[in-house]
């Protein structure tokens, strides 16, 4: 059945011109739509440089290297961290970046740290990392404003592993600067969850001091492509056992030596070739999503807009029970009235998308908590007051129609 016309196209829109008119995309948590500019940027490499970074010295190899080390500028620049203490290195997403850190740390860690609203991509190695190291696994709480509940001595000596950003509410780790120099005092290390955060309250993340640092493109108007920004020093620290192509300086029958230089060290997390449209096209969204105005207005304020909006009016429907204690780009609810997984499908027939489950969080939602399935909303820049208004007005009929 249909409820309502098409949408209308507007010209805010013309950086993803390609999409149906009739398509409203709130599933930015899970990936966020990719710009028009950053589509073209891919194809260019493709067809006009498509060669190998670091291994070549004809032009096409220039041109790429320089790129290369262009977009790991960007990203430190945009966290506001130095060259001199971190590097960047690229893999597949945020999930491997986790595991490849935490795969290979030593066993100079008394305890692994992390919390209760933990997606899988943390809570998870850090069960395994806890078993590799022989060490204690500390599940701490959360308080509703996102803010870690600890003492000192619960971080003493620990790896601890914390999202910055939630991917059930959007909730803001507000803490986190704290909980850096905190645990630095104590002798431990900080791994931080950046796959929503870097799109959201990114500050917080400018303002600690972290000691690694995972996040995806694919969540930031990229390619799915994944990013650590690491300092020198944990690196060097590192046991590297996963290795290949690219990560060392010479090899002997049955001895290597790792890339040494401070220039090249982030190579002992780059393992074979590279994905360099991935890392090409992430340049390009890193700039656009600096200066692009969504609707003529600037970034964060228009999120916060459309946040308020969504929040208010979910309010307002009395079968509708809010996970969120307040308006963030990332909400999730369930119905009284109906399954989230069957909302979800309603919604699609309509053409509005959104995420239906756990969100990769069973452990806080499924097990602590005992929630049903949920729905959940995330806004991205594309996304309209006009797309948000239709949204409730679509649900609104489902729900009196079920």
């Amino acid at each position: 059945m249909k409820l309502f016309g098409t949408q209308r196209k507007t010209e805010d829109n013309v950086d993803f011109k390609y999409l149906d008119e009739k398509s409203i995309y709130l599933d930015s948590a899970c990936q966020t739509l990719r710009p028009q500019s950053v589509i073209d940027a891919m194809v260019e490499y493709f067809r006009t440089y498509n060669t190998c970074g670091g291994r070549v010295k004809y032009d096409w190899g220039v041109k790429l290297d320089e790129k290369i080390t262009e977009t790991k500028r960007q990203i430190l620049a945009l966290l506001k961290k130095s060259e001199s203490e971190y590097v960047v290195a690229f893999t597949l997403n945020t999930t491997y970046g986790i595991n490849l850190v935490l795969g290979q740390l030593p066993p100079k860690f008394k305890k692994i740290v992390t919390s209760d609203i933990e997606h899988n991509s943390v809570f998870l190695p850090t069960i395994t990392t806890a078993k590799r190291l022989n060490v204690p696994r500390v599940v701490l709480s959360r308080l509703t404003d996102g803010s870690l509940e600890y003492t000192v001595d619960d971080l003493s000596n620990a790896v601890v592993v914390l999202n910055s950003v939630s991917n059930i509410d959007g909730c803001p780790l507000r803490n986190l600067k704290e909980i850096t120099d905190d645990i630095h005092k104590t002798g431990g290390i900080v791994l931080v969850d950046a796959a929503q955060g870097m799109s959201h309250n990114r500050d917080l993340l400018c303002s600690s001091d972290f000691d690694a640092l995972f996040f995806s493109g694919h969540k930031l108007y990229g390619p799915s492509i994944g990013v650590i920004v690491i300092k020198r020093s944990l690196i060097s620290m590192l046991d590297i056992g996963f290795i290949g192509g690219g990560m060392v300086e010479d090899v002997d029958r049955e001895s290597y030596s790792l890339v040494s230089s401070l220039e090249d060290i982030s190579g002992r997390l780059e393992i074979g070739l590279q994905d360099f449209s991935g890392i090409i096209g992430l340049g390009v969204a890193l700039k656009w999503f600096e200066k692009y105005k969504p609707e003529g207005q600037n970034r964060d304020a228009h999120q916060v807009k459309l946040s308020q909006l969504l929040f208010d009016k979910l309010n307002e429907i009395p079968t509708i029970k809010l996970v969120n204690s307040g308006p963030t780009p990332i909400i999730s609810f369930y119905s009284e009235k109906v399954d989230a997984h069957r909302l979800a499908i309603y919604l699609s027939s309509q053409n509005i998308m959104v995420r239906s489950g756990y969100f990769c969080c069973h452990y806080f939602l499924k097990n602590l908590k005992r929630y049903p399935p949920l729905v959940r909303v995330s806004l991205g820049l594309h996304n309209t007051e006009e797309q948000v208004e239709k949204f409730i007005r679509t649900l609104k009929a489902i729900l009196a129609n079920v």
